[in-house]
C-alpha cells in the first residue's frame, strides 16, 4: 500500500539540527530507512575542540543505531552531508557557500539544537535555546523552496500549570527585551534576578523553552511552522533497536545508577503520572507533522504534544516496581550493591534513607580504600548523583495533564500504510515490557556490558544478596544483645517469647539465604 509521508519525502532535501543528539540520531536513522527516496539529509554540526563536523557526522554513521540502514541502504552515507555552524552565532555561522547551497536545496527543517542542562546560566541557556530558535529562523526565511519547519519544544515548556494545551502560551517576560537586556547585563546580574525571572518553573531549561516557543510567534509567523513538544523522551520502543539509549542524561542516567546499586532513594509522589514518551515515537511524529505542515498549512502554529499519560498512564510507583524487579533480572557488571530502590514523598524518610542508604556506604567504602592505600572516590561520586537526581525531583513529585487533539487529528489523517510505518501514540504500548527492554538497553548500548557474561552478573548479584543478607542478620544479633542486657529484669515469660519469635526470624533468614546461593 501507499505510504504518503514517504512519497511527501521524495527528492528532497531536509535540514537537521541537534543531528548528533539522542533524537536526531533517531530521527536521521528514521528518515534514512523509512524515506529512503528522499535526496540528502544536511546536518547543521558544531565543531568540537579535537573533532570536525565531518568527524562527527562519520561517528554517528558508524553506530549501532545504524546497524540496520547499513544492511538495508549500503549506500546511505552518500545521502549525508554535514555543514559547520552553531545555531547561537549570527546566520547560524554558516558560510556564504554552504548558506547558498541550503538556500537552493533544502524543504524540511528540524530544529532539535538546545542546551538540556536543567540548571545552566540564564544567559547560556537563553543564548542557545532562545537567541538559537530565532537565529533558525531568519535562516528559514532565506530557504527558497521551505516546504515545513518543525521546532522541537517540551511538554514541560508550561510546566506552572497543571493542564496544558496544544497552544503557546505567553511567557512572563517578552524574550525580546530579556535578550536585548542580557546584552548589557553581567553574569552576577542576570545570575540575581534569575528566580524572579522563571517564577514558578523549575529551571532555566523550562523557562527558555517556553520563550522559544513564543519568539516564534513574532520571528516566524510567516514560515510553515509547527511545533513538537515531547515528555521525558525515553528508550526506543520498536525500532530501529528494542531498548536502544546512548547517553547517562536523563532518565537513562538515574536508572543505570539504579542498577548498578548507587541510588537508592529519591523523592518523589508515587501515585504521580511518568509521562515518559518512547524516542522513536517523537522521532515518528516529527516526521509526521512536517508532511502535515506542507500538505494542509494552518492558520495558526500547530502544536503538539507528545505524551503518553493521557492515553496510557504510567506510574512512578509502577516504575519504582519495575527497575528492581529488571535490575535484578538482568543485572549489570560491576554493580557496587544489591539494586533497591524507593521513591518517597516525605521528606524525613529520604533523608533517612540517604544517611543510611547513601552516605554511611559510601564513607565506608572511602575509608577501605584509603586503608588499602587508593584514592577515595565513592563520596564524591555520591555528591554528583545527588546533585544530577535533585534536578528531576520537580518532575517526579508533581503530575499534569496535556491535551493531545492535534495529535490524535494527525492520526486520524494518515493513510493505512503510514500507521504502521510511522507509529505517533503509546496505545499499544505494555509498560513492564517496555521497562525491561530499557534496562537491558542500558546494559548492552549505554554501559556495553558483556552480555554473553549474563551468568556472571547473576553469580554477583547473588554474592551481594548474601553480603546484605549477612550484614542484616548482624544487626539484629547487635540489636538483640542490646535488648538482653536493657531488658534483664523482664519476667521469663516475656523473655522466653522474644527469644522464640527471633529464633524463628534468623531461621527463616538463614533458610532463604542457603536457597538463594543454591540457585
Amino acid at each position: 500500500m501507499e505510504s504518503f509521508i514517504s512519497d511527501f519525502y521524495k527528492d528532497k532535501n531536509v535540514l537537521v539540527t541537534g543531528a548528533t543528539g539522542f533524537l536526531g540520531k533517531v530521527l536521521i536513522e528514521k528518515l534514512l530507512r523509512s524515506c529512503s527516496e528522499m535526496e540528502g539529509i544536511y546536518m547543521l554540526i558544531r565543531p568540537l575542540k579535537n573533532e570536525a563536523p565531518q568527524d562527527r557526522l562519520d561517528k554517528i554513521a558508524d553506530c549501532k543505531l545504524y546497524e540496520r540502514v547499513r544492511q538495508e541502504l549500503p549506500d546511505f552515507r552518500n545521502k549525508l552531508h554535514a555543514v559547520k555552524g552553531d545555531i547561537s552565532e549570527p546566520a547560524l555561522g554558516i558560510s556564504q557557500s554552504d548558506a547558498a547551497m541550503l538556500s537552493s536545496k533544502i524543504n524540511v527543517v528540524f530544529h532539535c539544537a538546545a542546551t538540556i542542562r536543567f540548571n545552566a546560566p540564564l544567559k547560556t541557556a537563553m543564548q542557545l535555546n532562545v537567541v538559537g530558535t530565532r537565529n533558525m529562523a531568519h535562516f528559514c526565511y532565506n530557504l527558497k523552496h521551505l516546504e515545513a519547519f518543525v521546532h522541537v519544544s517540551t511538554a514541560y515548556a508550561n510546566c506552572d500549570r497543571s493542564y496544558i494545551e496544544e497552544v503557546i502560551y505567553p511567557p512572563p517576560v517578552q524574550p525580546q527585551k530579556l535578550i536585548v537586556a542580557f546584552e548589557w547585563m553581567d553574569d552576577t546580574m542576570v545570575t540575581k534576578l534569575t528566580p524572579d525571572l522563571i517564577g514558578k518553573r523549575p529551571n532555566t531549561y523550562t523557562f527558555t523553552k517556553a520563550c522559544a516557543e513564543y519568539i516564534l510567534t513574532q520571528e516566524a509567523a510567516d514560515l510553515p511552522l509547527a511545533i513538537v513538544r515531547p515528555s521525558i523522551i525515553g528508550a526506543s520502543w520498536r525500532e530501529p533497536l528494542v531498548g536502544w539509549c546512548d547517553s547517562l542524561n536523563g532518565p537513562s542516567g538515574i536508572f543505570a545508577s539504579i542498577g548498578k546499586g548507587l541510588l537508592r532513594t529519591m523523592r518523589g509522589d508515587n501515585n504521580a503520572c511518568a509521562d515518559i514518551i518512547p524516542v522513536d515515537l517523537t522521532a515518528n511524529l516529527m516526521i509526521a507533522v512536517a508532511w502535515d505542515t506542507a500538505v494542509s498549512r494552518s492558520e495558526n502554529i500547530p502544536v503538539y504534544n507528545s505524551t503518553s499519560g493521557g492515553v496510557n498512564p504510567f506510574r512512578w510507583r509502577e516504575i519504582n516496581t519495575s527497575l528492581v524487579k529488571f535490575a535484578r533480572k538482568h543485572p549489570f557488571d560491576e554493580i557496587f550493591r544489591l539494586p533497591n530502590f524507593t521513591f518517597t514523598s516525605n521528606n524525613f524518610m529520604h533523608q533517612y534513607w540517604r544517611i543510611v542508604s547513601h552516605l554511611t556506604p559510601a564513607y565506608l567504602n572511602d575509608m577501605f580504600l584509603r586503608i588499602i592505600g587508593q584514592k577515595p572516590r565513592a563520596v564524591k561520586l555520591y555528591n554528583k548523583l545527588e546533585a544530577a537526581v535533585e534536578s528531576y525531583v520537580y518532575f517526579t513529585s508533581h503530575h499534569w495533564e496535556w491535551s493531545h487533539g492535534n495529535t490524535d487529528m494527525l492520526w486520524a489523517k494518515m493513510g493505512v500504510e503510514d500507521k504502521k510505518i510511522f507509529v505517533i501514540n503509546s496505545r499499544g504500548l505494555h509498560w513492564p515490557m517496555f521497562m525491561e527492554n530499557w534496562m537491558l538497553g542500558i546494559k548492552k548500548y549505554l554501559l556495553k556490558d558483556d552480555m554473553d557474561q549474563l551468568a556472571l552478573a547473576r553469580a554477583q548479584l547473588n554474592k551481594h544478596r548474601n553480603i546484605q543478607w549477612g550484614f542484616n542478620t548482624l544487626l539484629v544479633v547487635l540489636f538483640w544483645r542490646v535488648l538482653i542486657a536493657w531488658t534483664k529484669n523482664f519476667p521469663h515469660q516475656l523473655l522466653g517469647f522474644i527469644w522464640h519469635l527471633f529464633s524463628s526470624l534468623c531461621f527463616k533468614s538463614v533458610q532463604k539465604l542457603v536457597s538463594i546461593s543454591s540457585k
